[in-house]
């Protein structure tokens, strides 16, 4: 099995341990009204709960969904050695419930691990969890074909201590919550060319707290101006596009897909690698490359911009409407111009929920 921890670490163990199952005395979910649910603000009975304690993982447990109790000198809270994931169950056509690709997202969350210096979780381990806890709030799922059952791992150092080194312990706990649309309308967004997310050699494709903590400055100051949304920009010359706050970023340039390509400072979006394979499967031209900033603008003002669009696990895709530069505001074509990506949207619709057939293998069942 592959190592992603540090020299000397021991991240990878394979513990073998049974996952201990404590249920709820008294489900919430006969309270809720899942029709009218917000996205991240209602959750479901359970979590599961693993503990690193400087050798291996302990104490697999699903419990009910709870507060947290911990102390001040806890070391995440001071130095935000932390990082997530975010992934999501469909209930099928035939009334199953299946996970999107978690393996990737476990990958990405390892490779997420190695990179804050933290324990990877066994893959095996990771993948039974997601089941089991998906299995046990089921119920959650709302049975319509607008929600889904939203999946939260993270990690964080548990040691209580003051001094910058990486914890010895460490928490690993996944939730869920039953969402409906991340995005009620399509987006306005502004490039942003001031304030920087990522620079080469740094955390830009890390999903780590400080990324995102970093960025929310800025982004209220875009949403103070009336835009959803930044489109990040280079951290050295803010001359490329990278990726556009919570999701890649796709732009449909005279009827190819461009897409900035992976190079170690923007996220590797399980989303976007899907949309990839979609649209090449559709037939339509995809490029992953450097996207100049000018490029973008060139095309928008000769009209060859058709359409954008961000993609991400939360949004899927969000079409975008609006993007600012400066003082130039460009409001993209919506009839028509948007029929590539709601196809690549339409199918990938249809594989995760069970009405078209899964050419990929990509849906993982869970009853």
């Amino acid at each position: 099995m592959v190592t992603f921890g540090r020299k000397g670490f021991p991240s990878m163990i394979t513990t073998g341990q049974k996952i201990a199952m404590h249920r709820t005395e008294r489900s919430r979910l006969g309270d809720t009204d899942l029709a009218n649910v917000k996205f991240g603000r209602v959750f479901s009975d359970h979590m599961f709960v693993m503990d690193y304690d400087g050798n291996q993982w302990t104490e697999a447990r699903i419990t009910p969904f709870a507060d947290l109790t911990m102390s001040p000198a806890t070391l995440v809270l001071h130095y935000s050695q932390t990082i997530f994931e975010g992934l999501k169950a469909y209930r099928s056509a035939s009334g199953g419930i299946n996970l999107f690709r978690p393996q990737e997202n476990i990958a990405r969350m390892n490779r997420s691990a190695h990179r804050m210096c933290m324990p990877g979780v066994p893959e095996d381990l990771f993948l039974e969890a997601l089941i089991e806890l998906v299995r046990t709030d089921g119920g959650w799922l709302p049975t319509d074909e607008e929600g889904a059952l939203y999946i939260r791992p993270f990690m964080f150092a548990s040691d209580e201590y003051i001094g910058v080194k990486p914890s010895e312990g460490y928490r690993f706990i996944i939730f869920t919550c039953p969402v409906r649309q991340y995005y009620a309308e399509p987006v306005r967004v502004k490039i942003e060319t001031q304030y920087s997310r990522a620079f080469p050699g740094g955390t830009g494709e890390t999903k780590c707290g400080g990324n995102y903590a970093g960025g929310l400055y800025p982004a209220k100051l875009g949403q103070d101006k009336g835009y959803h949304q930044l489109v990040w920009t280079d951290g050295l010359e803010h001359r490329y596009i990278e990726e556009s706050g919570t999701m890649n970023v796709f732009f449909n340039i005279d009827g190819t897909l461009v897409t900035p390509s992976l190079d170690g400072t923007i996220l590797r979006g399980v989303t976007r690698d899907s949309i990839i394979r979609i649209a090449k499967d559709e037939g339509v031209p995809v490029e992953e490359r450097r996207v100049p900033v000018d490029e973008v603008l060139a095309a928008a003002r000769n009209g060859t911009l058709r359409s954008a669009f961000g993609a991400g696990t939360a949004a899927t895709i969000a079409h975008i409407s609006t993007m600012a530069f400066g003082e130039e505001t460009f409001e993209l074509p919506a009839i028509g111009e948007r029929a590539v990506a709601n196809r690549i949207g339409e199918v990938l619709d249809g594989i995760r929920r069970g009405r078209i057939a899964d050419p990929y293998g990509w849906m993982v069942p869970v009853v």
